[in-house]
This record gives structure tokens, C-alpha cells and sequence, in this order.
């Protein structure tokens, strides 16, 4: 099999897993903070089928990889009632920051395997070496996009509940045309995003490498 072939697929499987513990981060933290709207959804699993997105969790990561650039997407988002969460606005800033924060450990236990052990530098085979690169890019490209502060995307979230009112109001009117901007985003600002990207990947690396004792 052409090892193209079989990087691509670790993608695919990389992205549709890391997506999945995502949106699983969310609804949890939103039962934990007492709504079940997730739960009653039938979202609070790792299950794909439940969380993929057609175009942002297969098509856009493919692509990306495909072109060398930084692998990101998306899910189908966790249905979340902010009013029956603890702390309304605050609650829900959780429950987005929830997300990301998984990709982040996801990302960093990743590297900790794949360091300590050699791993990420070829010790047990290339396709492993694959394996663990992956996971801790693909992770890292989830938690960077996602923390970007436009309605849908959970970096709004957080920065709707430490914003003042009339902020929160410009948010509340450009909520509808969120992901039309995030579209707008990858199709036309897709340079400045690789490089926001590859910039916010190698400052959370050198955290992991500080993290191991190496500079």
C-alpha cells in the first residue's frame, strides 16, 4: 500500500477521534454544570457518526493535509442550553473552553508517549511515528482553531462572558453569520490562519519540550 495512502488514513482516523473527544469535553462539561440537553441528544459519546460534520471534519482536513498545511476542523456542535447551566454566561465559557482543553491534553499525553519513548523519532516504525505526529498536531490545530474568537467557534464563548454588554451585543448580532466568516476565513485568509496556526503550534511545542527538560 502507497504510504501516502496509509497517512491519509491515519488522518482521517486521527481527526474523526479528536473531534469526537471535543464535542464528548463539551456535552460532559455541560451535564456536570446541570444541562442535559447533550445527554438527552445522545451526544455524550465518542461515537462518530453522532459528531462528524461532512464538510469540517472530513473534507477540510484532508484537504489541508493533502496540501501540507495545518490540520484543523470541525464537529456537528453540542446542543447546550446556557440557562440551565450554573453561572449562565460563565458556564458556558466552560463548557466551550471544555473542547479545546481536551485537544490540549489529548495532545500533550501524546507527545509525552512519543518523546519518552522515542516514538515521534522513529523508534517502532514510521507508521507509529505517523501515528503519534498526528495526534499531537492534529490536536494542537483543533485547540488553536477553535480558540479563534468567532461566533460558532469556542473562542467566542470565552470571550463573550469577559466582555462587556456592548461587545456582547455586536457578538449577538454577527451570531448568524458566524460560520459564514469562518468559511471566509480558510478560503481567503487561509495564509494568515497556516501561519497564526504554525506560529501557535510551535509556542505550545516549546512548552512540551521545556516540559521534558529539553530547550
Amino acid at each position: 500500500m502507497n504510504f501516502d495512502l496509509v497517512g491519509l488514513i491515519i488522518v482521517i482516523v486521527v481527526v474523526v477521534f479528536s473531534i469526537s473527544l471535543h464535542e464528548l469535553a463539551h456535552g460532559v462539561m455541560a451535564y456536570w454544570l446541570g444541562d442535559n440537553t447533550a445527554k438527552e441528544a445522545g451526544r455524550l459519546t465518542l461515537n462518530p457518526i453522532a459528531n462528524i460534520d461532512p464538510y469540517m471534519s472530513i473534507i477540510v482536513p484532508v484537504l489541508l493535509y493533502m496540501m501540507n498545511a495545518p490540520v484543523f476542523g470541525g464537529a456537528k456542535p453540542v446542543p447546550v442550553n446556557f440557562r440551565n447551566l450554573k453561572w449562565h454566561e460563565w458556564g458556558m465559557a466552560l463548557v466551550a473552553f471544555a473542547g479545546p482543553f481536551a485537544n490540549f491534553l489529548l495532545a500533550l499525553i501524546s507527545f509525552l508517549i512519543g518523546h519518552l519513548s522515542g516514538i515521534l523519532y522513529g523508534t517502532g516504525g514510521e507508521i507509529w511515528a505517523t501515528i503519534f505526529t498526528q495526534l499531537v498536531f492534529t490536536n494542537l490545530g483543533f485547540m488553536l482553531f477553535n480558540l479563534i474568537p468567532i461566533p460558532p467557534l469556542d473562542g467566542s464563548r470565552i470571550l463573550y462572558a469577559l466582555s462587556p454588554d456592548a461587545v456582547r451585543r455586536v457578538m449577538d448580532r454577527i451570531e448568524i453569520y458566524g460560520i459564514i466568516l469562518v468559511y471566509v476565513l480558510i478560503l481567503i485568509f487561509s495564509e494568515l490562519l497556516s501561519g497564526f496556526m504554525v506560529g501557535g503550534m510551535n509556542l505550545v511545542l516549546d512548552f512540551f519540550y521545556l516540559l521534558v527538560g529539553v530547550k
